[in-house]
């Protein structure tokens, strides 16, 4: 356990519960541990993770962009539905970039778990797209995503990480609640 894997832990955890809350913070402190994280992935070999949070970083300032121009009157962002046509592509586009990016880590890195590290990654990047996007259903992907996180990151020593994404588990819960709640208010009568 190190000092800046607890620090990386701790500010995702507080990006995490800020989105769950809906609050436009969520984006600068996420980007400050996906910065942190690089370096943690880099070191474990974990090398898709590592460009998941590059691709992260992208995606927090797109997702910041978004979000400022949907807040409401309490300054949170509205919900948005996600259309079922919409969900089906986005998870195929999961599977393709889980299989080449599984195989370009497999056949070109000494990545320690290519395949597994290339899924989570392929479909981490959907479910950010979604929340991106302000849909609720990102909560459910983050919640299956988030569960084998934990083993993967268990198996690869990374024990305040596991337990960071334990966490992020039952902030997905509490996330997916919130904006469960938030949508049903924010449906048209």
């Amino acid at each position: 356990m190190s000092w800046i894997e607890l620090c990386g832990a701790l500010l995702s955890a507080w990006a995490v519960w800020l989105t769950a809350r809906r609050r436009p913070l969520c984006w600068p402190i996420g980007l400050l541990s996906v910065v942190v994280y690089v370096g943690i992935f880099v070191e474990a070999k974990l090398y898709s993770d590592a460009l998941l949070q590059v691709a992260f970083a992208g995606l927090i300032v797109y997702g910041w962009v978004r979000w400022v121009k949907n807040l409401d009157a309490s300054g949170r962002v509205r919900v948005a539905p996600l259309p079922r046509r919409h969900a089906v592509r986005h998870l195929l586009v999961g599977v393709l970039g889980a299989v080449a990016l599984g195989f370009a880590m497999h056949r070109w890195t000494d990545a320690a778990l290519p395949w597994l590290d290339a899924t989570l990654t392929s479909f981490s990047l959907v479910a950010q797209w979604w929340q991106d996007r302000r849909h609720t259903a990102a909560w459910w992907l983050w919640i299956i995503v988030d569960v084998i996180y934990v083993g993967e990151y268990i198996y690869k020593h990374l024990l305040i990480t596991s337990v960071l994404y334990a966490a992020f588990i039952v902030l997905a819960a509490i996330g997916l609640r919130a904006w469960q709640r938030a949508g049903v208010a924010d449906a048209p009568a």
